[in-house]
């Protein structure tokens, strides 16, 4: 069993107010063991009661083998998972995790642009700190719509100085992604984390001026899942044997899993990656906001909770 399908169960040994509606816990194992090693813009499952999985980044020190770190944003219109987390988890609770899963790995570059906007500074936190070891250029530009609600901020100037731009959009208005992405080298790697519409004016911009895509970890899905063109296709699985009908209005998790057919899965949105499934036949029809354009022309796998098939059939690795 590889890292990103143990189950843990882990104590909570630390709980911080970081910001207003922000709160981060520290987990651990209860016998003090080592922990699995990840790193920089890993996220785990979080597994709480009646079911309720989300997921949350790491934002530690992936070097402490001795614990983990996670910040929730309660969110008012949210699903529900964040406000369980604020109202019920406490210190010395127990919570049962899943990981840590890697889809938004910090790869060597000479200089960086981190974009963060709110919660989203949490997996970019230990990638700050990665390529201050290796020796990168880097500058954050973080926004949020007050400092109160900026988690870690006051602690990244006082570590980083001015390496770290705080924006906060009651002070200084929406973020200057222009001015930041304009005068970036070339050879500069830019990773975005935030609400949808941040990331969507980053790579708006990097479309538009021609530098290379930005790397985005996304926590709403960008695509829909299903469609009113949608239609039925056929899905062979390759090691179970099976062929099934993926009808038109299910996917196709759902008609694995009511074959009984056992997968990993966890967002059902497209965002996590859990459910990452190989492609051995088939054109898949992409609607995941995970795989980059050039992985979505491999085909080489697909997220089976959202993607579909422009063809007839596809031929899965389950």
């Amino acid at each position: 069993m590889t890292a990103q399908e143990e189950t843990l169960d882990l104590v909570v040994t630390g709980r911080r107010e970081e910001a207003a509606a922000v709160v981060s816990l520290t987990l651990a194992r209860p016998d003090g063991g080592a922990l699995p090693e990840w790193t920089p813009g890993a996220h785990l499952d979080l597994l709480l009661a009646n079911g309720i999985e989300r997921q949350y980044s790491l934002c530690g020190d992936p070097a402490d083998r001795t614990s983990w770190t996670i910040a929730v944003l309660r969110e008012p219109q949210g699903r529900g998972g964040s406000a369980l987390v604020h109202e019920t988890v406490r210190e010395g609770a127990r919570l049962r995790v899943r990981g840590p899963r890697n889809q938004f790995a910090l790869l060597p570059a000479p200089r960086y642009l981190f974009v963060a906007g709110g919660i989203g500074i949490t997996p970019i936190l230990p990638m700050l700190a990665a390529a201050q070891a290796a020796g990168a250029e880097w500058t954050l530009l973080y926004g949020g719509r007050s400092r109160a609600s900026m988690a870690f901020a006051a602690g990244l100037v006082e570590r980083y100085g001015d390496r770290v731009l705080l924006r906060p959009q009651d002070e200084c208005g929406l973020l200057d992604l222009a001015g930041e992405l304009d005068g970036l080298a070339a050879d500069a790697a830019v990773y975005c984390c935030g609400p949808g519409p941040l990331l969507e004016a980053v790579e708006r911009h990097c479309e538009r001026t021609g530098r290379a895509p930005a790397r985005f970890e996304r926590f709403q899905p960008r695509e829909p899942a299903r469609t009113a063109g949608d239609r039925a296709f056929t899905v062979v699985l390759e090691r179970s044997g099976r062929t099934l009908t993926v009808p038109a209005d299910a996917s196709v998790l759902e008609t694995v899993r009511g074959a009984g057919v056992d997968v990993l899965y966890s967002c059902e949105q497209g965002t996590c990656g859990t459910c990452e499934t190989d492609v051995l036949e088939g054109r898949p029809d992409h609607r995941d906001s995970l795989l980059t354009e050039a992985e979505r022309a491999e085909s080489a796998s697909m997220m089976i909770c959202v993607s579909r098939c422009l063809g007839e059939r596809l031929v899965l690795d389950l």
